[in-house]
């Protein structure tokens, strides 16, 4: 069986992420979609939040897998038995930093390969950052978010305008 995983941040899963999630689970036997930590973001969402929106995006998608983990990406792939990470790519400026991880993730773990997909044209300007942006300007995020979580997004947005985190 073969085991990939597709490791982010998704604070928020965005329509790109899940196009990548879509594309991914047609290649591989099962998708792990792993919430991991950033330390150099300050997340919107819990981890548990996070993982809870993914889960309730890709609910149809029945070899997906939803965790999350705070440990190092090469160590984590080893201990669920993975052999592929797999990384979405916007533009250019993307493939130098995930390039690198991509080697540095081998070198901890020499039987993992990194695969990457290039996002579809609609998404290769979308972030999770950038759909924090228009939030604060109330654009329409239909394009952007998947439906079922723009009401979470919407009042997490709201209540941080409000003074409050969460």
């Amino acid at each position: 069986m073969k085991i990939a995983i597709y490791p982010g941040s998704f604070d928020p899963i965005t329509s790109g992420h899940l196009n990548i999630i879509r594309r991914a689970a047609n290649i591989f036997d099962r998708l792990i979609v792993c919430v991991m930590v950033n330390g150099a973001k300050a997340p919107l969402f819990t981890q548990a939040e996070r993982v809870q929106m993914i889960k309730d995006v890709v609910s149809d998608i029945p070899n997906v897998q939803v965790d999350a983990s705070d440990e190092l990406l090469a160590e984590y792939a080893r201990k669920m038995g993975s052999c592929v990470i797999v990384k979405g790519l916007r533009a250019g400026s993307d493939f130098e930093n995930e390039f690198q991880m991509a080697i540095i993730n081998n070198k901890i773990n020499p039987s993992l390969d990194t695969m990457f997909l290039t996002a579809e044209h609609q998404y290769m300007y979308l972030s999770s950052s950038t759909v924090k942006e228009l939030a604060n300007y109330d654009v329409d995020l239909t394009e952007f978010l998947p439906e079922q979580i723009i009401p979470v997004f919407k009042q997490r947005i709201a209540d941080v305008r409000q003074g409050g985190n969460r």
